[in-house]
């Protein structure tokens, strides 16, 4: 009985409360600061008002990261096929130099970029519960998350969001 009421609990966490969707971001997660690529910190919070009223695509990656490197030729896809979008990359790399050669050595050159300098201690990942790299995600023109979590660039969700989109606008 002891076994089958723990493992009741340990499926309600994780597909009911460890992995739901969240739709808002904290203000912490606002507040934390990043990088741009011409030194000046910014917080997260300008970065959606910068992007407001339109739907941008968030690319949390690091050029250290073979599974987001693996993704960046689709991610560039979907950039020329939603030119509407907004791309924004936010880097996890150890230090601004390897951020810096990563993004012209995959040619992401187009696009927002950014560089978490606290890692993923920062107040955003934390928010995000951040757990592996690349993370993908949707957020409509108000900065409200449509999709929380996708770790392929070609994941079916994102997909569907963005020609949706395409269709509305």
């Amino acid at each position: 009985m002891k076994s089958e009421r723990l493992l009741l609990g340990i499926f309600l966490f994780l597909f009911l409360g460890g992995n739901a969707q969240k739709d808002t971001f904290s203000e912490e997660a606002l507040n934390d600061v990043l990088l741009t690529e011409k030194g000046e910190k910014v917080s997260f919070k300008s970065i959606l008002d910068e992007n407001k009223g339109q739907t941008i695509f968030l690319d949390i990656w690091a050029s250290w990261c073979k599974d987001c490197v693996v993704g960046m030729p689709k991610v560039k896809k979907l950039k020329k096929e939603y030119p509407k979008v907004s791309f924004v990359y936010i880097s996890l790399d150890k230090n601004e130099t390897h951020w810096k050669k990563g993004i012209r050595r995959f040619g992401i050159e187009d696009g927002a970029h950014y560089w978490a300098t606290n890692g993923w201690k920062s107040d955003l990942f934390n928010d995000l519960d951040l757990d592996w790299i690349p993370r993908y995600m949707i957020l409509d023109g108000s900065g409200n998350i449509e999709l929380f979590k996708a770790i392929k660039a070609d994941d079916v969700k994102i997909l569907n969001y963005l020609k949706n989109e395409q269709y509305e606008k």
